[in-house]
């Protein structure tokens, strides 16, 4: 059986919990269950934000070594790779207040150029972009079907290259859009100049939309992360987005990234975040995956407080 567990973001303590409540406990560093059957899958952004990053890698670390957990790369990773990353133009992701805002927690722990912190960068470039196993899909943010082809045949099963690294950070290269897509989830612009006010009080003039969502009809059905739908227009979607949803016979896909709240529910028939902000002040939620009953369930769901 696999347990998936989402977006942990330096919150070391939430994650211990989880692995108790989950049957889970500590041999000489590394978490095991009674069961050998039983596999952790983590689905990216272990760092930023809460006090803990070099504990919450060091724990999943330790069980990807010993064999009990698979991951994935969120994009707080390839953001850091970005950010400790430079060419000749200086780092590849700009050392701009915002971003250094962002990942102040991390700074804290893992300064600039040091040995350990180069040594923790290392291990994120081995990190993949997606993992496929027999009855379903991880990803961070999104599973678009033709983008993750294209990823597999550019790379090693997922995994970039450092030169591939680089090229991600460039948004004139293809690999850009299909990176940003899988780690960041897809954005639709809005027709006829439209813009909206997010959380922060920024303009935007994109939406983050549900890819998942195969019966999204309008604007505001799409949209996600927007929070006033008002400010959305009320109009029919363009028959190409309406074409690209998750395709409903495809394997389940289960992805973080989008801070849900509220009570856990499913996407669509098989598809589930599983991000309720555990970064901040939310519940680590996690799934148990059971061989043979691939169908997703609430039944299944796992909310650890």
């Amino acid at each position: 059986m696999y347990d998936i567990i989402p977006d942990i973001h330096g919150q070391a303590g939430k994650l211990r919990a989880a692995l108790v409540n989950l049957g889970y406990a500590e041999r000489n560093g590394a978490w095991y269950h009674s069961d050998p059957r039983r596999h952790v899958v983590f689905l990216g952004d272990f760092i930023d934000r809460g006090p803990d990053n070099r504990e919450v890698i060091r724990i999943v670390r330790e069980m990807i070594e010993a064999g009990t957990a698979s991951a994935v790369m969120g994009n707080h990773e390839l953001n850091a790779i970005h950010f400790h990353t430079t060419d000749k133009q200086g780092p590849l992701r700009p050392h701009c207040d915002k971003n250094i805002s962002q990942h102040a927690s991390f700074l804290k722990e893992f300064p600039l150029d040091s040995a350990e912190t180069k040594e923790a960068i290392a291990w994120m470039r081995t990190l993949p972009l997606f993992l496929e196993f027999s009855g379903f899909r991880a990803v961070h943010a999104c599973w678009n079907e033709n983008d993750i082809q294209k990823i597999k045949s550019l790379t090693r099963n997922g995994v970039m290259s450092e030169e591939q690294l680089i090229k991600a950070a460039n948004e004139k290269d293809s690999l850009f859009e299909l990176v940003e897509t899988a780690l960041k989830g897809p954005e639709l612009a809005l027709p006829d100049g439209l813009s909206f006010v997010d959380k922060g009080g920024h303009t935007r003039r994109e939406v983050r939309r549900k890819w998942w969502d195969g019966r999204a009809v309008s604007w505001r059905d799409i949209a996600v992360s927007v929070p006033d739908l008002s400010q959305l227009p009320d109009k029919k979607l363009p028959e190409s987005v309406l074409a690209s949803a998750y395709p409903i016979d495809a394997a389940p896909v289960f992805f973080g990234h989008y801070w849900m709240s509220g009570s856990p529910l499913l996407q669509a028939e098989n598809a589930l975040c599983l991000d309720y902000s555990a970064g901040l002040d939310g519940p680590l939620v996690s799934y148990e995956a059971r061989p043979g009953e691939w169908r997703l369930s609430l039944e299944n769901l796992r909310v650890h407080s």
